[in-house]
């Protein structure tokens, strides 16, 4: 029996419905450094959320309440350079005021880079086809003074070529269990890693890994272990047996947030959003090129 469709505030739109009359779907690009944030989502307990700092600004911009729905929500400390969020609204609005009124009322660290009317069927969040991180490691014996909340900085040499051999093991479709967070609530494991380069690029050795989805804590998991075999802890086949355990401790080791970027979200052409550079600017390089 055929459900009639109702509607839900940024909620899914089965093909052929449409927003109610008088809404438009809003699509947003942001850019945020989460060193002074207690993430991406709105808690009750802390303001300083990128989530509540976007919906007080849209609100203003909108003169009407405004909520939203992200690509996927990040950790307190974690940054983005290409995060997509989307909202519905009656308020008509030309993108500039999106982009340039909504940047106003934001604080220093919270930047809209593009805004685009999108067709009801977009989603922020299910139609993703794709997601990127970057993971920023300083190895040196000193920290930085300038990039500190920007990197994670390690005082041991890491060896990438044995990081890279343990890299291996994890790409493909697996059952990550091991390097999700205990407290994840994905009612599956499974994800596909089609993509997990590591280079060097400048002083910073750069963890660059695309998937279908990923779990609660999975690049920082997965970039603890790869840090533990290049300090020479471990050797690379333990990236493997840790996989195979499909025990969260097995591996135990969660990196720490500063260094982690969501660099770029993937969705289907149809929808025609705009291409960002993946970022940060301390790496200038094009998803897929990092050195050799």
């Amino acid at each position: 029996m055929n459900r009639e469709y109702t509607y839900k505030t940024n909620g899914e739109v089965p093909p052929g419905e449409q927003l109610p009359d008088g809404l438009r779907r809003i699509a947003l690009g942001v850019e945020y450094c989460g060193a002074r944030l207690h993430g991406f989502q709105k808690q009750q307990s802390a303001s300083e959320t990128v989530q509540a700092h976007l919906e007080r600004a849209l609100s203003g911009i909108a003169a009407e309440p405004v909520t939203l729905v992200c690509a996927g929500r990040t950790d307190a400390g974690v940054h983005a350079t290409n995060q997509v969020i989307h909202f519905d609204t009656k308020a008509q609005r030309p993108e500039r005021a999106w982009v340039e009124g909504v940047n106003t009322k934001l604080p220093d660290c919270v930047r809209v880079r593009w805004a685009r009317q999108v067709p009801a069927q977009f989603h922020a969040r299910f139609s993703a086809r794709a997601r990127s991180y970057r993971y920023l490691i300083h190895s040196a014996p000193t920290r930085s003074a300038q990039a500190a909340s920007e990197v994670t900085w390690t005082r041991h040499p890491l060896d990438i070529d044995a990081m890279r051999a343990g890299a291996k093991y994890l790409v493909g479709e697996h059952d990550f269990s091991s390097y999700r967070a205990a407290q994840c609530q994905a009612k599956s494991p499974v994800r596909e890693i089609t993509r997990l380069d590591i280079a060097r690029v400048g002083q910073l050795i750069v963890l660059e890994i695309s998937a279908n989805a990923f779990l609660h804590h999975m690049v920082r998991n997965i970039a603890g272990v790869l840090m533990a075999v290049g300090r020479g802890e471990r050797k690379p086949q333990w990236v493997r047996e840790v996989l195979e355990a499909r025990d969260r401790t097995a591996g135990g080791v969660t990196a720490p947030p500063f260094g982690l970027y969501l660099v770029d979200v993937q969705y289907p052409h149809e929808f025609q959003l705009p291409t960002s550079e993946p970022g940060p600017l301390l790496v200038p390089l094009p998803l897929g090129r990092l050195p050799v």
